[in-house]
């Protein structure tokens, strides 16, 4: 994919988790599988029934949900089972756009710690106004081309 095409994409994605990471969604104490269960007043023999697996089933799932021990299949047939769409997302906790420039200002620091720790030690110390001016151009260079290269150790 080009950059340009990758940066349009990354930039609706961005808009698309917006609202997600706006709502601030706090899943109840006992899992949103119970809450929605209990909300709609069914039981767990009800809701095994819906779902095609025995009663006992139904608490152990509850409680894989709240453990993280469950599967998506799992979560997904108790969802429709109590006529619930079930929704699965990443969502950054900022804009891609500031997760992707926070990445090439570290890598950029530390690249430019070890040339100014260099220079120093032969006597040849970057001024200030220099030292951001490199940081700059090494930020604008990580965020052009492949963005793998930002991941790299």
């Amino acid at each position: 994919m080009s950059d340009r095409r990758q940066a349009v994409a990354r930039k609706h994605l961005d808009k698309r988790l917006a609202m997600l990471r706006e709502a601030e969604l706090i899943a109840p104490p006992r899992g949103w599988m119970k809450a929605i269960r209990e909300a709609l007043g069914m039981s767990t023999r009800q809701l095994a029934t819906r779902m095609g697996v025995s009663r006992s089933r139904v608490p152990t799932i509850e409680k894989a949900e709240v453990t993280g021990a469950t599967t998506i299949q799992t979560l997904r047939a108790a969802a429709e089972a109590m006529n619930c769409t079930f929704v699965y997302a990443f969502v950054p906790v900022k804009p891609l756009e500031d997760i992707l420039r926070d990445r090439a200002q570290e890598k950029a620091h530390r690249e430019l710690a070890r040339l100014d720790h260099t220079m120093k030690l032969e006597n040849q110390a970057l001024r200030r106004a220099d030292i951001d001016e490199e940081k700059q151009r090494i930020i604008d260079r990580h965020l052009t081309g492949s963005l793998r290269r930002l991941w790299e150790q």
